[in-house]
């Protein structure tokens, strides 16, 4: 993995072959951007947060695999288990997103993480 060049910009590889659900993109992404930390990335937010310290391009090999794998059910189970949960999530907007996916208008889990990193101006995404 390249590091660093001259302008100090970084890579950083997500390998969809090391993980099949949301826990373990969760696991992915700690090893790549955390290894030297004493905690691990558990939520969306989490994963958005740690990536205003990256400056570079993240390579994520294997996306259509991810793409599945985070798809329509993971993400449909990924509602139903913040609506049965309860609080502290919000029951109505949950109820409200999952509606939507059902829908066919609603995000997946993979275009949300996708949408995440994009949201960063510092960060160039590649799909392979």
């Amino acid at each position: 993995m390249n590091t660093s060049n001259k302008n100090n910009r970084k890579s950083a590889v997500i390998s969809g072959s090391h993980f099949s659900d949301l826990s373990g993109f969760y696991e992915e992404v700690s090893d790549v951007f955390m290894n030297d930390e004493d905690w691990k990335v558990g939520t969306l937010d989490g994963f958005d947060d740690i990536l205003y310290g990256f400056e570079g391009e993240i390579i994520w090999k294997e996306a259509e695999k991810s793409k599945e794998d985070l798809g329509f059910e993971a993400t449909k189970v990924f509602y139903q288990n913040k609506i049965r949960q309860g609080k502290p999530f919000n029951k109505e907007l949950i109820q409200q997103k999952l509606e939507e996916l059902v829908d066919g208008i609603g995000q997946t889990l993979f275009e949300i993480l996708i949408e995440i990193i994009k949201s960063h101006s510092n960060i160039k995404l590649i799909l392979e």
